[in-house]
């Protein structure tokens, strides 16, 4: 569903975003019963990893967690099975959605560290028979829609020169446009972290995102009545969304304070240091029990941008080895559906048996001040 360069700036923008409003409507449930769950938060950093290291552009990432989570809540896949799996779904998000030259070729993918570590090798036939077990799943159809899709028409308008910054007149407008678009990303990559965001439409989502962005950025009103139109989503109906996406911004802004505090705490000179903490001790309480190992995987957040007043570092680290056997050369045996259903194309993936629970534990408070001031505001403009 590549779309021809800004094409919400062109004359049938309006057309191609009822388009993408209707598709989103026949999107595949999806129910959140997949036994690997837990796991989904380290996949989905490990797509965002590798789509950054060969610069795919957003859609083609979201794409790929996307049918990676629609996939998982199909089946039982097996540890080792689910880099394969999430490694297929990014290259055909990629052939989807990105320009020819940027899709990963087979051996790029073979030298990842995530596969060198583990002993899995991609072959050619493989590759295909997952490819097409993965277009067969989906009937073909990978023109789904996510909030990647929706945000650059949302941004648009999202500032404009009447808006007030703290109840005063912006000064520098192409400023404020640059800080909107990187808070909007920011927010789109958060989304992508939590499985619960799936219960939202994906225009909603890039709405909220929108919408969090001005409120961290004291815009008023925070949800003006051009992108009400533009949008047809009305305060209310997004406040839900926009609560999660700003409780998980308050946690990474008190991790990251945490972590300055350690720094900190480090450099100071002591005359009786104490014993230094397991180094890992902060990674281990976000990781399954079995998945503790000498290889890391760190992934950092598209970052929020450093400002005078608000200093943060959007850093989630996970360890990404896991205790497994060598994967064979060949995927041989039949997939398992839940349901019983056999696909034309044939891949090994074994049950194993993994505690459901969800991947981030965020407590949901409805009564989040976002119809108030916001207690972390960045003031980024100087009136």
């Amino acid at each position: 569903m590549e779309l021809e360069g800004s094409w919400w700036k062109g004359q049938l923008a309006a057309d191609i975003h009822q388009a993408l409003r209707y598709k989103e409507l026949k999107l595949p449930s999806y129910k959140g019963q997949s036994p690997q769950l837990n796991l989904r938060r380290y996949f989905a950093d490990l797509i965002a990893i590798v789509s950054n290291r060969f610069k795919l552009c957003p859609t083609a990432r979201h794409l790929a967690v996307y049918l990676l989570d629609l996939f998982m809540d199909r089946y039982d896949i097996s540890i080792q099975q689910l880099h394969i799996v999430a490694l297929s779904c990014l290259l055909l998000a990629s052939k989807f959605e990105d320009k020819e030259d940027r899709v990963p070729k087979l051996d790029q993918l073979n030298s990842l560290g995530c596969m060198t570590n583990m002993n899995l090798v991609l072959t050619k036939q493989n590759l295909l028979h997952m490819e097409l077990l993965l277009l067969e799943t989906f009937e073909w159809n990978l023109c789904l829609p996510t909030p990647a899709h929706f945000i650059d028409y949302y941004l648009s308008i999202a500032v404009h020169d009447t808006d007030l910054h703290d109840g005063w007149p912006m000064i520098c407008l192409e400023k404020t446009k640059i800080y909107m678009a990187k808070y909007a990303d920011y927010f789109l990559e958060v989304s992508l972290q939590d499985h619960m965001f799936l219960n939202y439409i994906p225009s909603l989502v890039a709405a909220a995102c929108v919408a969090a962005s001005r409120i961290i950025l004291r815009l008023t009103p925070s949800w003006p009545t051009r992108l009400h139109r533009l949008t047809v989503y009305s305060w209310d109906i997004l406040v839900p969304c926009i609560e999660r996406l700003l409780i998980a911004h308050d946690n990474d802004v008190k991790e990251a304070n945490k972590h300055k505090s350690q720094l900190s705490h480090a450099a100071t000179p002591c005359l009786f240091p104490q014993s230094p903490a397991p180094p890992q001790a902060h990674i281990q309480q976000h990781m399954p029990h079995f998945l503790h190992s000498q290889h890391q995987l760190q992934f950092h957040h598209q970052p929020a941008p450093q400002l005078p007043s608000c200093q943060q570092i959007v850093t989630t680290a996970h360890t990404s080895a896991f205790p497994l056997q060598t994967c064979s050369s060949g995927l041989t045996s039949g997939i398992q559906a839940r349901a019983h259903i056999q696909t034309a194309a044939s891949v090994s993936i074994a049950a194993v048996p993994i505690e459901v629970k969800p991947c981030i534990g965020v407590s949901y408070n409805r009564n989040f001040p976002v119809n108030g001031h916001y207690s972390c505001i960045t003031q980024c403009f100087e009136r």
